[in-house]
């Protein structure tokens, strides 16, 4: 059980709260804009400090108020902190976050303490909107999951940004240059370990796709933005961070002229892809040519490997919060679904729904609340 209490303050339209958690959660009932999302994404900042929903921080607070803070007490016999809270200034414009009442020197410090996975009917997304929207799946997952992977990402982005910056500028080349050492060291890194997830999770993809799809079964591989392709085998750019960093360096040698023309950088892993598929006689783009079932299979797919992940991170089961999941599933894909939901959800769990009959996960397990204008009644 990671998560004992919750105390909420100022949060959207959230009524200022303290609450105590069952062992095995909770199901949220309410009709719409009741605050159930709203819940569920304060409990989500506390693992990612920030709106899963891309707000602001001060967009966040409630009208009228000066600040928000959200404070989560977790179980006692994990390793970690016992307690952590996150707070917004709206006029100061500052956010303070505190692992054990103690401010933490870096943001960074305090993320993927809850061990939480998030299921919403906008993970759609994942596989209907631009490669940037993959990239980011993949820099949440590994930020919270892979040691040393968020300041690699935090470090790439900053030499992108300052190479760009200076790009754009018609700097000398010399300065623009300045920054393809940092560029390509922690570019590599954050490559390396993208590739090793899709990789390592391909094969579990492919059977856990089936399981919800039934007959159908469908693919996932990397595309990179460094060398353009899938590298194939062990030994190659893939698996071996100096013979991707020599192809980086090489990639950015080459666009040179490109990159002044444009005054942009075009090779890196702010170019990466991760390309679905759907398999049967042939190959099919499944952004392209998948069904909004298929889609929707494949993100509840890709939300279970996270799962996983957190598992093996954690030794114990994730944090599971779901908000309406089954609204657009019809009924055989909503059986499967429970079906797994079931089996992986051997931890907590947090669902929203607007009725009590739309509670098919977990019916037999969590307790009720019910939530009707911000204010959160049993």
């Amino acid at each position: 059980m990671p998560l004992q209490r919750l105390e909420l303050t100022g949060f959207r339209n959230l009524r200022d709260a303290a609450l105590e958690l069952p062992p095995e959660g909770v199901a949220l009932i309410g009709r719409n804009a009741q605050g159930k999302s709203n819940l569920l994404e304060a409990i989500y900042y506390l693992e990612i400090l920030r709106s899963f929903r891309r707000a602001r921080d001060a967009e966040l607070v409630r009208t009228g108020e000066g600040h928000f803070r959200v404070a989560a007490e977790l179980d006692g016999r994990r390793d970690g902190p016992r307690t952590v809270a996150a707070a917004f200034d709206r006029r100061a414009r500052r956010k303070k976050v505190t692992l054990d009442g103690q401010e933490t020197p870096r943001l960074g410090d305090a993320i993927g303490h809850l061990g939480a996975v998030l299921f919403t009917p906008d993970d759609v997304r994942l596989l209907s909107d631009a490669p940037a929207e993959r990239r980011r799946f993949l820099d949440v997952v590994l930020s919270v999951n892979r040691p040393g992977y968020l300041p690699a990402l935090q470090r790439f982005r900053h030499a992108l940004s300052q190479r760009n910056a200076a790009l754009r500028d018609a700097s000398d080349p010399a300065t623009v240059r300045a920054w393809d050492p940092e560029l390509v060291e922690a570019g590599s890194c954050v490559a390396l370990e993208r590739s090793s997830w899709i990789r390592g999770a391909t094969s579990r993809f492919r059977e856990l796709y089936s399981d919800v799809a039934g007959e159908s079964s469908a693919t996932m591989r990397y595309v990179s933005g460094i060398t353009g392709s899938e590298p194939a085998l062990p030994g190659s750019e893939a698996a071996d961070p100096e013979a991707l960093a020599r192809a980086f360096a090489k990639a950015l040698e080459v666009s040179w002229p490109h990159d002044l023309r444009r005054g942009a950088t075009r090779v890196g892993p702010h170019r990466d892809e991760v390309a679905f598929s759907i398999l049967g006689a042939g190959e099919r783009a499944m952004r392209t040519f998948g069904s909004a079932g298929e889609k929707r299979t494949a993100a509840f797919v890709l939300r279970l490997l996270e799962a996983e992940t957190v598992r093996a991170r954690r030794g114990a089961g994730a944090l599971f919060l779901l908000d309406d999941v089954f609204a657009e599933l019809d009924e055989v894909r909503s059986a499967r679904v429970t079906k797994l939901l079931e089996y992986f959800a051997d931890g907590q769990i947090v669902v929203a729904a607007p009725r009590e009959s739309d509670v098919r996960f977990g019916s037999e397990r969590v307790a009720r609340w019910k939530l009707e204008g911000g204010s959160i009644g049993r």
